[in-house]
């Protein structure tokens, strides 16, 4: 937010230099951003000086350019070639000298000596527009006979610079959100420090009603979005251009003046805080406002003339047949003040945050005005708003407020109530800063003492503060106006000895797994928890489901409406970030919680137990393995790769192979998937090619392998491993080949499953390394050929046992299988 130096000035008494403002800004929780000096008009009117026009003739080769000579007070008059049709001897003028610059928006240039038709210029002759000081081109500005030749532009119109803090407003501070609002705290801050200073800002005594010619009646349908609506009308204004002191006071923080009447409510709400519409009165048909929903699919155009459709989750406010405003967010085509508007009706409201946020979503409109009601601005400070509008728009437009103000707030909300104990601050604090400190503080930042207790305060905390509903709230705002610089550190190191648990071992594990995936050519990731509800809708999944979703309340967007019960999602829409960016080889992985919901879970004594985190590593493979090396020819990357990284990461963190059983994966996010398991049936990870439906959901083309690992599960799972170190075995392995002759049904994975349970002392490894399927095959057959590895770490295996080993196995793949020796 930008905030003007000698605006604050307005409602705080103060002599700090504007770094030193800053300074204390930034002290109280109000971070200044940045610190520029500005002037109303870009330039500051630099090189600009009050010329007289000695004589004026006509250029031999133009017929509307004309040769002058100019006295600029400096010596020997300048000849300057001016095309302007009002331009004459013994005129008064705003004159460009040679050096000068000029701007148009964005763009700039600098008065050089020129020649025009033959005729040498030293400098220009100006009109308002060209110099930034008004909108007229229809001639060169002419100045009344009193101008002194010589007096510089910036002098002559009275132009000062400012100062423009900007401050990054955190989402807390709402209250901040206007230069009022900022006034408080830097108040707060000079009484805390010893200045001597006043908090002011302009009362209300100039307001009266002149008549009762146009009444609005008011009615809120919807008292949950409004909570309350004031306004009142005034006639007989005449919308012109905003006197200089209003223009510049918008256009230093950047606000573009337009009308008087619009400019009085940008004022009033950069000024206050409080966001304010004016509508044409002649558009509030049946002189009566309705705040309500619209039915969906309502139509609607808004000033900027884009059509935007409405529903009822959108607050309008009406006149008795139509839409007017997106109530907070934007006004409607034919509804704002225009030149030909003569009656107008003020408009002051508070409306509900999460309504206005969710509309402005939902619109993709983000006014000022709607970033301040989804924030939470003064409910107490509406009818003071809409009574300044009025004295300011009668100064300035001329009007008369024809009706009383109608003010409806069903329900009025009340300040927060806290009970402040000393000891609690002094505790939180870790210093005592003294009784008097803390209620001169809570005093200044308007908070009212209800109570005083010799062990502490009851306090009412303004309605505008929606971050101060609790004790260490109201803590943390003395302390940020005390200091937090002027706490000392203490002399002594209190230290505490704590013994390394599980989440300290898993912590560990996951480094050393992590630097792993990066040794393979991973790169990590970190993607939102918050996730797209459409995925679980529209996909349809049976393990993923809309109904497991963990719910926002307030999401900012529908894109972070959900918790994400799964990584997937995230470390796809980074693989497309990445493919559309020609990047398409590509190897994530991300460690995080999923969240799910299990609403048969659910109990009203224990509410949270539906409610499951979980920590997961995910791993996504996509694209080549292997590219453009002289050394290897282009390879795609396989699922056998992401498989193997998996049970590269088992084997890493010491859970056997004997430990984990392979099935089939049955989740429909896969086309094909491997689910391991541990011997309790629990899922450790599951493995596989995305299906086709996902790919299409995300616009890709080559084939994702994707992971998931439950990190909790394989944890618990290696929880009582110890480690033991033995010796590499001196016995020789011995290696075996079957080919087997199988169903197309049968898997690899049952083969292995079955020689692992057939033989598990001297069975070291089950490998694939062959699959034929083709001619000289029975119909419905292929064919495996599977190495078995068999050692004994105590004895050199003879041929008897070998034989007995391979003849067993061979029995239970023929019995199980039905398989066939080829």
């Amino acid at each position: 937010m930008k905030v003007s130096y000698k605006w604050l000035k307005d409602y705080v008494d103060f002599d700090l230099t504007p770094q030193e403002t800053a300074d204390a800004l930034t002290s109280t929780g109000l971070e200044v951003d940045s610190l520029e000096e500005v002037q109303s008009i870009k330039g500051g009117l630099q090189g600009l000086f009050v010329g007289k026009v000695l004589t004026c003739e006509n250029h031999p080769n133009s017929d509307h350019l004309h040769i002058t000579t100019v006295d600029l007070g400096k010596g020997e008059p300048q000849q300057i070639v001016c095309g302007a049709p009002n331009v004459a001897a013994g005129q008064k003028v705003i004159v460009a000298d040679l050096g000068c610059v000029l701007y148009d928006g964005e763009e700039s240039f600098t008065i050089k000596k020129g020649r025009l038709r033959g005729v040498d210029s030293f400098g220009m002759i100006c009109a308002e527009d060209e110099i930034g000081v008004g909108t007229s081109h229809d001639g060169i500005i002419v100045l009344p006979e009193d101008a002194v030749v010589g007096t510089p532009a910036a002098e002559y119109y009275h132009l000062e610079s400012d100062w423009i803090i900007e401050i990054d407003i955190t989402a807390n501070r709402a209250d901040a959100l206007s230069h009022y609002g900022v006034a408080r705290d830097l108040y707060a801050w000079l009484k805390q420090n010893g200045y001597k200073t006043s908090l002011h800002r302009p009362d209300c005594s100039a307001f009266q009603v002149d008549n009762q010619n146009m009444p609005i009646d008011v009615e809120i349908e919807n008292t949950e979005a409004c909570k309350r609506y004031a306004c009142l009308s005034i006639a007989d204004c005449e919308v012109k251009e905003s006197p200089d002191w209003l223009k510049n006071k918008l256009s230093v923080i950047g606000l573009r003046p337009i009308n008087n009447i619009v400019d009085i409510t940008n004022y009033v709400m950069m000024a206050y805080g409080q966001p304010m519409h004016c509508f044409d009165a002649d558009m509030v048909k049946g002189h009566k406002i309705i705040v309500r929903t619209q039915p969906e699919g309502t139509e609607f155009v808004t000033l900027d003339g884009e059509k935007h459709i409405l529903g009822e989750r959108d607050l309008s406010i009406c006149n008795a047949e139509e839409p007017m405003c997106i109530a907070g967010v934007f006004g409607g085509k034919g509804s704002g003040t225009y030149e030909t508007t003569k009656n107008v009706v003020l408009e002051s409201a508070y409306f509900h945050p999460t309504w206005i946020r969710k509309s402005a979503r939902r619109h993709g409109l983000s006014t000022d005005a709607s970033y301040r009601f989804e924030r939470g601005i003064d409910p107490n400070g509406v009818i003071y708003a809409l009574k300044q509008a009025a004295i300011l728009i009668k100064e300035l437009a001329g009007g008369k407020v024809s009706m009383n103000i109608k003010d409806v707030y069903p329900e009025p909300i009340a300040d927060f109530s806290v009970d402040l104990e000393y000891d609690y601050v002094d505790k939180l604090i870790g210093k005592a800063i003294g009784h008097d400190t803390i209620k001169n503080i809570v005093t200044s930042l308007e908070m009212k003492i209800v109570e005083e207790r010799d062990n502490g305060l009851r306090l009412d905390v303004p309605a505008y503060r929606v971050d101060v509903q609790r004790p260490c709230d109201v803590v943390e705002d003395i302390l940020r106006i005390y200091g937090y610089n002027n706490v000392e550190i203490g002399t002594t190191l209190n230290s505490t000895l704590t013994i390394q648990g599980e989440e300290d071992h898993k912590a560990k594990l996951t480094n050393l797994v992590s630097e792993q995936l990066v040794g393979c050519g991973f790169n990590e990731i970190l993607n939102n928890s918050l996730s797209k509800s459409s995925y679980y809708s529209d996909l349809n999944m049976n393990v993923y489901t809309q109904d497991s979703t963990v719910k926002v309340m307030n999401p900012l967007s529908s894109d972070l409406g959900v918790m994400r019960q799964t990584m997937l999602f995230g470390g796809l829409e980074s693989i497309v970030r990445n493919v559309n960016r020609k990047r398409p080889n590509l190897k994530f992985f991300e460690v995080g919680n999923t969240y799910i919901y299990n609403k048969d879970k659910w109990t009203e004594d224990s509410p949270i137990s539906a409610y499951v985190q979980e920590s997961h590593i995910a791993l996504w493979l996509t694209g080549k393995r292997v590219q453009g090396s002289w050394a290897h020819a282009d390879e795609d990357s396989t699922i056998y790769e992401m498989k193997a990284y998996v049970e590269n990461i088992f084997a890493r963190v010491g859970l056997s192979a004997g430990a984990v059983v392979i099935k089939a994966s049955d989740n429909d996010i896969f086309s094909k998937g491997l689910r391991y398991e541990n011997r309790g049936g629990r899922i450790l990870a599951e493995v596989g090619v995305l299906s086709l439906k996902i790919k299409k959901l995300f616009g890709l083309q080559s084939d994702v392998y994707y992971a998931d690992i439950n990190w909790d599960a394989v944890m618990k799972a290696i929880r009582k491993n110890k480690i033991v170190f033995k010796e590499i075995s001196k016995y020789p392995a011995v290696s075996r080949d079957l080919a087997l002759l199988v169903d197309k049904n049968v898997q690899f994975l049952d083969i292995e499953n079955i020689a692992k349970q057939c033989e598990k002392k001297l069975l070291k490894s089950v490998e694939l390394f062959d699959v034929y399927e083709g001619k000289n095959l029975p119909v419905g057959k292929k064919s495996y050929a599977v190495n078995f590895i068999l050692q004994d770490d105590n004895k050199t295996l003879n041929d008897k046992a070998i034989d007995a080993i391979m003849k067993k196995l061979i029995t239970q793949l023929t019995g199980k299988l039905n398989a066939e020796l080829r």
